[in-house]
């Protein structure tokens, strides 16, 4: 392992582990940007995830007592999501994976540059378990088939009058969730080899430390000023996504 190369897997973690600490979510999305200089895409996507289980256990543990309390509204959406993420992962065999995180990546940029230019946010304020229910479902197909879980389930919290730490109680729990889903498959069929595994190693103390550098600045932002922090995020994280499809 090259100088360069541990410089890379640093820097990687400690990026999207402070952003996973932040915003509950993204992990993989400015991780990558750093570890694809250096991993093949397997090897990047794997570590990706295992480093997003990770970051996001902290956030969950520090939101426990809201997660406790809105379990249910959590509910609406886990259980649908982990429905949909084996649906995804037999899609991904047929579906162009690439062409779907474009039009996801569409939706982003639309959604996030709109509402980053509006004084006023929108506020669902109405009972929405079917919604909830569906958004959940779909994000967990999307999770399942391009890693992007949590996309959907972001932008309709972001939209719900909560507190931050309520938005929060669902995003986060969601998405580790998921993602632990997704770890397990790969565990499944052998996608951590020994190199894999050091990296693992490696990445998970610059992780988990970022992760709660991310936290501290989260306790300290107020609610709207997090809603619009998601949504900035939403539309950078577009950007992103159409950038590495397209590039």
């Amino acid at each position: 392992m090259s100088a360069y190369y541990l410089l890379m897997l640093v820097c990687g973690a400690a990026a999207g582990g402070f952003l996973s600490g932040l915003a509950g979510f993204g992990t993989a999305l400015f991780a990558l940007g750093f570890w694809l200089q250096v991993m093949t895409p397997p090897e990047a996507v794997s570590l990706a995830v295992v480093m997003a289980v990770v970051s996001g256990i902290p956030g969950v543990w520090m939101l426990r007592e809201t997660i406790s309390t809105h379990r249910i509204r959590l509910a609406r959406f886990v259980i649908p999501g982990l429905i949909g993420a084996p649906i995804g992962v037999v899609l991904l065999a047929h579906i162009d994976a690439g062409l779907l995180k474009l039009v996801i990546a569409g939706f982003l940029i639309l959604y996030g540059g709109f509402f980053t230019v509006r004084k006023n946010l929108p506020k669902m304020t109405a009972r929405t378990p079917i919604i909830d229910a569906s958004i959940g479902f779909v994000g967990g197909i999307l999770g399942g088939s391009t890693g992007l879980s949590g996309a959907l389930p972001t932008m309709w919290c972001a939209m719900r009058p909560w507190p931050k730490e309520e938005t929060r109680a669902v995003t986060q729990p969601y998405n580790v969730l998921a993602l632990l889903f997704a770890a397990i498959l790969m565990a499944f069929y052998g996608v951590f080899d020994k190199a894999g595994l050091l990296r693992i190693l490696i990445a998970i103390p610059v992780t988990v430390l970022s992760a709660y550098v991310g936290m501290y600045i989260f306790r300290r932002l107020q609610d709207d000023h997090f809603r619009r922090l998601l949504i900035g995020l939403m539309f950078l994280a577009g950007i992103i996504i159409s950038a590495r499809e397209l590039l």
